[in-house]
Parts: structure tokens; sequence; C-alpha cells
């Protein structure tokens, strides 16, 4: 496909050198597109190749258009967190490898001067969280008059963030003349109509797969708990089985996934912790070793559901159930990438029962039900169920011979016998006494 789109030359033997040569789905779909410089409007499932499809095009731009050396930023790509950010790096880098372009990440949690002059060198591609790109513009440090493209990668999940204001005054600081992407899991998004009509124009829709689509990749497995102890022991039981490379674990808190990793050292597994509390190079220093396999798990909080690309991970484990039908996409989107397969495990309670049939439902997939040897829980789901497949709740009914409470209420006995006032509607309001 790209030597018939004739690439520059120093872009394809750089895409050479990394041995690529199939194009995804949503590549095929997409780098045309770009190429003819209108706006885009892209959904497509996680790990189906969408970063690729965007950095291509636009580095080529970039090689084919004589500019000014000192003319600013040229492409600019804003993602919700450090961890796409450095993905996003990481993948652009080697595209450039024989070209004289420069690419650099620009994330919170990183020292603002040494960013400061990263930007006076004026790389041609930034690669940027919302909240530092917003402080480095509002402080003059960030020269994006000549900007030719402004992508808005996982741009459902900023708004999700919160960042939309940050986005929209990014964009104010943008030259006029630009080219807008925005890339996201579903076109149906609440916040991102609104968003497109503001900042694309005319753009064209690229939507591969369905929405709310399960990687078919990915098998699904359900563990009923009894307790909290309980999925404790399931988790240590789980990955002491082995049979993976690498695995995620997830919780819905930054203490749960804290006090896993701490759990899980103890039982002498070999695990990190990625958290929002902790710092970019914290945050760095647990991937590189999750990549380089000096760690074998990683307890995470939601932060790392999002961009975390590392390969060979094959195991996702839903301690916590996500809280949407979409989170679980995205966390269980962390395995079974790039047509690889994966599994996706996880523990419910009876408490959780309701949430997890919401996402089967949402989802349009079913569980697989399994326990593990010696540890299979007591619950085993509700005794009665609606036809939603929900827990039904049990009204008790009242016996004849149980007393009335309403007669022996104490408000109700304090003014027995005691002479009512007449209720006219001309009677003084009573006052309570102090």
């Amino acid at each position: 496909m790209f030597e018939e789109l004739q690439l520059d030359r120093r872009l394809q033997l750089s895409l050479d050198e990394m041995g690529f040569t199939d194009a995804t789905e949503v590549q095929r779909k997409v780098v045309p597109a770009v190429l003819t410089g209108k706006d885009l409007r892209v959904s497509a499932e996680t790990g189906s190749g969408k970063t690729l499809a965007y950095l291509i095009p636009l580095i080529q731009h970039i090689l084919s258009t004589p500019t000014n050396r000192h003319a600013g930023t040229l492409v600019l790509i804003l993602v919700p967190t450090r961890e796409l950010a450095r993905q996003v790096l990481k993948h652009c880098r080697p595209l450039l490898g024989k070209s004289p372009v420069d690419a650099q990440a620009i994330t919170g949690g990183a020292d603002f001067k040494y960013q400061k002059a990263l930007l006076r060198k004026n790389p041609e591609i930034i690669i940027a969280t919302p909240g530092r790109m917003l402080e480095h513009c509002e402080k003059g440090s960030a020269d994006l008059a000549s900007l030719q493209a402004l992508v808005l990668d996982e741009a459902d999940r900023m708004l999700d963030m919160g960042f939309r204001e940050d986005v929209m005054k990014i964009a104010g600081y943008c030259g006029t003349r630009r080219q807008v992407l925005m890339l996201s899991a579903t076109l149906k998004h609440k916040g991102l109509g609104a968003v497109a009509r503001s900042l694309l124009q005319s753009p064209q829709k690229i939507a591969i797969g369905q929405v709310r689509q399960p990687h078919s990749s990915i098998f699904h497995q359900l563990i009923l708990a009894d307790s909290q102890e309980h999925k404790d022991k399931l988790l240590v039981a789980l990955l002491q089985q082995g049979g993976f490379r690498r695995a995620l674990v997830f919780g819905n808190k930054r203490a749960t996934a804290v006090r896993l990793a701490g759990l899980l050292n103890y039982h002498k597994l070999r695990c990190g912790t990625l958290q929002g509390e902790m710092s970019t190079e914290e945050r760095k220093h647990v991937m590189t070793q999750f990549s380089d396999g000096k760690v074998d798990i990683v307890c995470a909080s939601d932060v790392a559901a999002r961009g975390l690309d590392v390969k060979d991970i094959d195991l996702v484990v839903n301690y916590d159930i996500p809280h949407s039908g979409d989170d679980y996409l995205h966390r269980t989107g962390r395995t079974g990438r790039a047509g690889a397969e994966g599994l996706a495990v996880s523990f419910a309670t009876a408490a959780q029962w309701n949430q997890t049939v919401s996402i089967e439902r949402y989802l349009n997939l079913n569980f697989e039900r399994r326990s593990l040897p010696g540890l299979k829980a007591k619950y085993n789901g509700p005794k009665k169920l609606k036809s939603s497949g929900k827990a039904a709740g049990s009204k008790k009914k009242r016996s004849k011979s149980a007393p009335d409470k309403s007669k022996t209420r104490r408000r109700n006995q304090k003014n027995r016998g005691k002479p009512q006032p007449a209720n006219d509607g001309f009677a003084p309001l009573m006052k309570k006494k102090p």
C-alpha cells in the first residue's frame, strides 16, 4: 500500500527498517484521507494501528513541503495522558530516523524550564497533554502560529477528563490554516459533536468496526468472589498459575492498585504500580521495567487503561469491575493487540453482579464462567433474576400478626388524647418550642 502512495524516500526507508509491510484496516482508510488535507473524524478500537495511521501521512506532508526551519511547531498531537504521549513519541521517532525532522513530548510532571529549552529548538512535531501545553502557550514558550495539523488523539477520553476548555484555548493559539484530525473510540460521545463543530470544517468520517464491539481476539472470563479477602486469594492463585508473559491488574482506586502490588510482591511475584499520583519519572521507570521484563505484572488504576502499548500483554485482570462498558473495553484493549490473542479475567462480588450484567448487555458479550481449584465462591449469582439478567429484589410481605409500627411510634403517641386544632386554614402558624 505505501509503495503505491509514493512516500518520501526517507520515510519509506524508515518503514522498511521497521519491517512495516502490511497496513491495518484503519491505516488503509486513514492514510490516503489525511494526505488529501481534509479534516477527519476517526473511530476505531484500541490496538488497531490508529497512531501510525496519522503519523505516516503527517510526516510525509512535512517532508514534502519546504518550510522555514524556524517556523515553529508544524504538527501538534494532543493526548489525555503522559503514558499515551510517550507511546506516540515511541512510534514517531523511528519514522523520523532517516530525516532531520524532530519530535518532542511535552507533558505535566516534567521540568518546565527544560521543556522551554526543547521548544526553543523548534521541534516540528510536539506530542503533549493539554494542561501543560496550555501553560507553554500562555507563557509564550510555544509557537503554534505556523501549525499545519492539530491532532486530538483519544478525544473522547480528553473530554471525560475535563480537558475541553484547555483544548479549545490551545486551538485559539494555532494558525487558522490547519488540518484537524479527531480520533476516538466512538464517534457518538456526547461532547465530541460540539468540539467537532468548533474546530473541524466539513470533516470526513471514518469508522472502523462496530461501536461498542469487544475485541474478537480476546477471551472474556468471569470469576465470582465472596469478599475482598476472597478476591485477594483469587488474584494471587491466578497469577501464580503463570501461563502469561505480561499481566495488567486494574483496580478502581489508586489505593487499590498500591495495595495489590504490595500483596503480589509479598507472594514473590514481580510486580510494579502505575497510578495517577506518581511523578512522570516514576511512571516512566515502571513502564521501562515492564517493557524490559524486569517486572511481569503491573497493578494500575484507570490512568493506564488508555495509551498503554506494551508488547506481549496477554492477561488483563479486572480486580474491580469497571464503572462502564467503555472503561471495560479500554482496559481489556491492552491485550489482544495487532491480531494477538489475549485473556481478560474479571472478579465480581454479589454487589457487582448488576454492573457486570450491564457491561455484558452494553457490549453484547457473554462472560465465560470460571472458578479456581479450592477457591470456588459460595456466591453463585442471585437467586432471582429480572428479564435483564440483573438481580431481582425480594419484597418482604407483612405478616398479619405483626404489630402496626405507626401506632407505636413516639411521634404518634405524644399527642394522644389532646384536642386537635381546627384545620380550617385560618389558624395561626404553630411555633416550635425551643
